[in-house]
């Protein structure tokens, strides 16, 4: 029979419970649709990126559930004891090797070896300290198996000049164990070919009339390549002009072009004027070899006429097209012979440097010892067997427990592995902060995960920069905007200084959504009022500035002071106005009607006035915060996520701790810079109640309209009618009969 798998349940989803090394084996077992993650990036987690970069085998950046099945079926494989992966946190027992396997064998005598290398030979455990230790010493060793040989490897000061030259040509190096860069064989062999195929071809520079300039041809020629591409624009440009006159402006440049230049102070060789034609162009132009050169090009075109013009043309104040294409014809074998030269990432290496290495055994002695280097790869094979049990035992079942399932996220006092710090901002804390590693995918895929999110820019004193995201999961978001600075800390206690850069809305709590009508109402209510009274004020202020003037204008006798205009009152004005106020104040009356017309259920209507007004936010805001979890976030930085784990509210609170008091702390409530308290408040909540209270009395029924009055909306519960007797009732008596006259 199978293993009998234990679930348990967390964010709406059954996640497998795994705590045993037979849970572990017993993974390849279990249906993956029922795996919370398929697949998460070996970058950005907290976690060890060994252990990571071990799990990897195909080295794409990213652990797969089958690359993960397979390191626990390897360490099955070494293990007579599969417990040993229940325990991470304890040593490897060496009688737990399977012995009986050719690499148990070969894992259980490089142990020992290692242990014996640092003093520890009688030792029956290995512990991952002191795997660290023998491992730093066995990399430090001169002979480490990667075939990587440093210049820290030897004390021949020819062999380390050697490796630092060889070096110079690598743009990415190989590390060594040791961690310092080295060069490899092949890297040996291309820098030796590359130096004898320059010397070779430096051999043949003046053979078959290539000797144009004489004996210093090779070091004349250079000053032709540093001038030829801006002559051949110079005369393309005089070919354009020839062509259409119209384009003589464009092709000199503009004269704004000079405006910005003419305003600095120009270095001494004009190098503002790099990019500008080599001398003025016109139809039919030649170019000069003295007065008349860009200043920034004069030094490279002097030489040039030095060097090649005058010893092939003599000296010339000009130069012609004509005679520049004369100039190449000569120079044919020459440039021929140029195309030809060989290159190498080793150019800039002056072979007469280096030249004695080619004669001498430098070669050999260096691939000697890159060969002694890589005879000791069995034994860092073996080591690397050993590193990758120690770090599997310790390792695996944490990486199954946030990978397969995410019981460290759900367990309170745990934290998952790509939860990487808390970032504190406005009186909370926020624990849910993952590292964002692709801004364009969490654009896309950051609002998918209903919650409420701050992205940040955070940098350290180090100077090292990333960009987090923050779950905003409890309180307020009153006072929470772009630009707000915070303090990130990661989960070594490293503190970064944070800047919020986006912000993603989303409902953050039912209380909050409750209050969220209101909010923005009164919010509605500022922004008017401020828009109004900068309305009013800018108003304000042109007809100030235009009273200024008119004065300024009539003292300055420019104009005749204006007669004043009568006011006219406008009728169409005045109408709209009191239509207004008449609709207002019926709309109100009708109001007042209705709500006063339920009597004793006034309560009630407010309270479902209230309701009418928040339950579409709380509705919204609830259906919201079902859908709310961090698969969309972990998406986007490379996992593939299975099930989406949700965050409801009671876990969300826990991922937002909101500022309070310690217990049993003292507390001083006299604040001496409060605002002060009106007195017109309490008086105005006395006299509403007294009011109230009279009303109910029926004491103040008689200035009231009619429909306002206590025994009209409160009928026979009215106090007036209660309290009323029949005895006050005055007898009516019919009037005394008329005397007869």
């Amino acid at each position: 029979m199978g293993n009998r798998f234990r679930f348990f349940r967390a964010g709406g989803v059954d996640q497998v419970e795994l705590k045993t090394g037979a849970d572990l084996v017993a993974l390849s077992q279990l249906n993956q649709e029922l795996w919370v993650a398929l697949s998460c990036p070996v970058a950005g987690l907290e976690f060890d990126d060994r252990t990571l970069a071990l799990i990897d085998t195909d080295k794409d950046g990213r652990v797969r559930a089958p690359e993960l099945l397979r390191a626990i079926s390897w360490t099955r494989s070494v293990l007579s004891d599969i417990e040993e992966l229940s325990v991470p946190h304890q040593a490897l027992q060496l009688s737990s090797i399977n012995v009986d396997e050719a690499e148990g064998k070969l894992i259980e005598k490089t142990v020992r070896a290692l242990l014996k290398s640092i003093g520890k030979g009688t030792s029956s455990t290995l512990s991952f300290d002191e795997l660290s230790e023998a491992l730093d010493k066995f990399n430090h060793q001169t002979e480490n198996g990667d075939g990587v040989v440093p210049a820290e490897t030897t004390d021949d000061e020819s062999l380390k000049t050697a490796i630092s030259v060889i070096l110079t040509g690598i743009v990415e190096p190989n590390q060594d164990r040791s961690g310092h860069p080295g060069v490899t064989k092949e890297q040996v062999e291309a820098f030796f070919a590359a130096l004898r195929a320059r010397r070779d071809w430096l051999a043949q520079a003046l053979n078959e009339g290539r000797d144009v300039l004489g004996p210093e041809t090779l070091s004349k020629i250079t000053t032709f390549f540093a001038v030829s591409a801006k002559i051949d624009d110079f005369y393309a440009r005089v070919r354009a002009v020839s062509f259409d006159g119209r384009a003589l402006d464009a092709m000199n440049r503009e004269q704004t072009a000079y405006l910005s230049i003419g305003q600095q102070v120009l270095d001494a060789r004009a190098k503002e004027f790099e990019d500008f034609p080599l001398a003025h162009v016109a139809a039919g132009a030649t170019l000069p070899l003295g007065s008349g050169l860009n200043p920034a090009w004069m030094d490279r075109i002097y030489a040039f006429e030095e060097n090649i013009v005058h010893p092939l043309l003599g000296r010339e104040d000009y130069l012609t097209e004509q005679d520049y294409r004369d100039l190449v014809t000569k120079l044919t074998p020459q440039l021929d012979y140029q195309k030809q030269k060989p290159t190498s990432t080793w150019d800039g290496v002056h072979l007469a440097d280096v030249a004695a290495w080619l004669d001498t055994d430098v070669q050999q002695r260096l691939l000697d010892l890159v060969a002694a280097d890589s005879e000791a790869a069995d034994t860092a094979g073996a080591i690397e067997l050993v590193e990758k049990l120690v770090r599997f035992k310790r390792g695996l079942l944490r990486l199954a427990n946030n990978f397969v399932a995410f019981r460290d996220f759900y367990e309170p006092g745990q934290v998952a592995i790509f939860q990487i710090g808390s970032l504190y901002i406005d009186q909370r804390v926020l624990r849910l902060v993952v590292r964002v590693n692709d801004p364009t995918r969490h654009i896309a895929l950051g609002p998918l995960a209903a919650t409420y999110l701050l992205y940040c820019d955070v940098k350290n004193a180090k100077g090292e920069k990333m960009s987090i995201v923050a779950a905003v999961t409890d309180g307020d978001v009153d006072h929470l905007s772009v630009g707000r600075n915070a303090i990130f800390y990661d989960r070594r206690g490293g503190d970064w200084d944070a800047t919020v850069t986006r912000i993603v809305e989303q409902p953050i709590s039912l209380r909050q959504a409750f209050w969220a009508p209101y909010k923005k109402f009164v919010r509605l209510i500022e922004d008017q009022i401020n828009k109004r009274a900068a309305a009013a004020e800018a108003e304000s202020n042109a007809g100030v500035e235009a009273q200024a003037a008119s004065a300024d204008a009539i003292s300055k006798g420019d104009v005749k002071k204006p007669a004043p205009a009568p006011k006219k009152m406008d009728i169409g004005v005045v109408a709209a106005l009191g239509v207004a106020v008449g609709g207002i104040t019926a709309a109100l009356g009708v109001f007042l009607d209705a709500f006063l017309g339920l009597g004793p259920w006034i309560p009630l209507g407010i309270l479902g006035l209230i309701l009418i007004i928040s339950l579409p936010s709380v509705a919204v805001a609830g259906l919201k915060l079902r859908r709310r979890n961090i698969g969309p976030l972990l998406d986007a930085n490379g996992w593939a996520i299975n099930v989406l784990p949700r965050v409801n509210m009671r876990l969300g609170q826990t991922f937002t701790t909101l500022a309070r008091l310690p217990e049993g702390s003292a507390r001083n409530l006299r604040d001496p810079f409060a605002d002060e308290k009106p007195v017109w408040k309490p008086l105005f909540v006395l006299v509403l109640i007294a009011t109230g209270l009279l009303w109910y009395l029926g004491k103040i029924d008689r200035h009231l309209p009619k429909n306002y009055r206590s025994t009209e909306v409160l009928g026979e519960a009215a106090q007036a009618h209660v309290t009323a007797k029949p005895a006050e009732i005055p007898a009516t008596t019919p009037p005394a009969a008329a005397p007869v006259p």
